[in-house]
């Protein structure tokens, strides 16, 4: 359990659902995936990718400084969503706010483009090196914003992005710092990455109406779809007025691998990490958990025996995201939180429409949020209305 609350008051995304919460919230209240055919160079593949829209506003963004027309996309996603954040906020610059943006992936398609490029000159472009380290997204966001506080970048794979939470909940906690920016980007449509996650036969094949099948425990195949994304959270000490919800538990804990991807058949990284989050709560006054659950059958079925365990006596309402939008790596943590504080707001849950029907809770005040990554990296974090 934490000293004391953490308040969320504010917070934004881009994703393949749009980038204000109204259109991520009617797009939740369908039974609709975001999931397109992309062509690549030697393969189509299933993908969410961002609306034409947003990349046109991101590109107002680009375009807002000369010194960000060399960006990775990763970098201009989240440049497009801090301001959007900001904007909600009573934050100054002179405030010297921390900012913590992590990435599983970073500068993919930049990376990818130099590294083509020097295997046919043999030469690498001037900017390679600054534009695809993987601090390059927290110090191009600490510039825009003007903050002179601490920033700091990470990857912990598939669950980077609360783990940028857990690391502005630490700052926090400490008293270091009164108010933290946290977020997490991936702009991982490219054609290594999907052909990366291929070569590990858990990418989704199928022709259907849902592609991605997360949370179907009788799926027969693999049905992972990537998605790119970012995603901010200004977070800030205590309880405040102004705040959507507050973090009440944050929960941590890592595997010993027995394979370079595997998770144990009953997760027991997300055991420990749900038991921290929980703290002295009672596990039968959780009333949902938005699940990682990736669309593959392991790592779906090994997060629902890791809840069994955890909720014996009554099982809160399970929910997922990304057979809607996609796996989208580090920021796919960030984007359940979303979910889970906009679920509490409007007092709805949202079903996976081929999923077992559940009953619904009464009501909503606390939801419990799940991420893992490659390495059994879980967390879990416990927010309250």
């Amino acid at each position: 359990m934490l000293k004391e609350p953490i308040s969320i008051t504010s917070f934004a995304s881009v994703s393949a659902l749009g980038s204000s919460s109204e259109n991520i919230w009617k797009n939740y209240l369908n039974d609709q995936h975001f999931l397109t055919l992309k062509e690549f160079e030697n393969f189509k593949a299933w993908v969410a990718q961002i609306s034409q829209d947003d990349k046109i506003a991101i590109e107002e963004v680009q375009n807002s400084d000369n010194k960000y027309k060399n960006l990775d996309p990763s970098v201009l996603y989240t440049l497009f969503v801090a301001r959007k954040a900001i904007e909600q906020t009573n934050w100054k610059a002179s405030d010297n706010f921390g900012i913590n943006i992590g990435s599983s992936r970073g500068a993919t398609s930049l990376f990818e483009k130099y590294h083509k490029e020097f295997l046919a000159t043999g030469k690498s472009s001037t900017l390679s090196s600054p534009t695809t380290t993987l601090g390059n997204i927290s110090s191009w966001i600490a510039h825009d914003l003007q903050t002179n506080g601490p920033e700091i970048s990470h990857s912990i794979t598939c669950s980077t992005g609360l783990h940028s939470l857990l690391n502005g909940v630490a700052w926090l906690q400490s008293g270091m710092s009164e108010k933290f920016m946290i977020g997490a980007s991936e702009a991982s449509l490219t054609d290594f990455t999907i052909a990366q996650m291929q070569a590990l036969k858990v990418y989704s094949k199928e022709n259907d109406e849902y592609p991605c099948r997360a949370f179907d425990l009788n799926k027969t195949k693999n049905t992972m779809v990537l998605g790119e994304a970012a995603s901010v959270f200004c977070l800030e000490k205590g309880t405040k007025e102004n705040a959507f919800a507050f973090i009440e538990g944050v929960g941590y804990a890592t595997e010993v691998l027995k394979h370079n991807t595997s998770v144990t058949t009953d997760a027991e990284c997300f055991q420990k990490s749900m038991k921290m989050a929980l703290g002295t709560v009672s596990p039968d006054e959780i009333d949902a958990i938005v699940m990682h659950a990736p669309g593959t059958i392991k790592g779906d079925q090994s997060e629902i025996n890791a809840i069994q365990k955890v909720f014996c006596n009554k099982t809160p309402f399970l929910t997922t995201n990304k057979w809607k939008l996609g796996h989208t790596f580090g920021a796919s943590g960030l984007l359940s939180l979303e979910l889970a504080m906009l679920m509490i707001q409007h007092q709805q849950v949202i079903e996976v429409p081929f999923a077992q029907p559940q009953e619904h809770p009464k009501k909503l005040s606390k939801i419990l949020v799940n991420a893992v990554g490659f390495g059994g990296n879980a967390v879990s974090v416990l927010i309250t209305k």
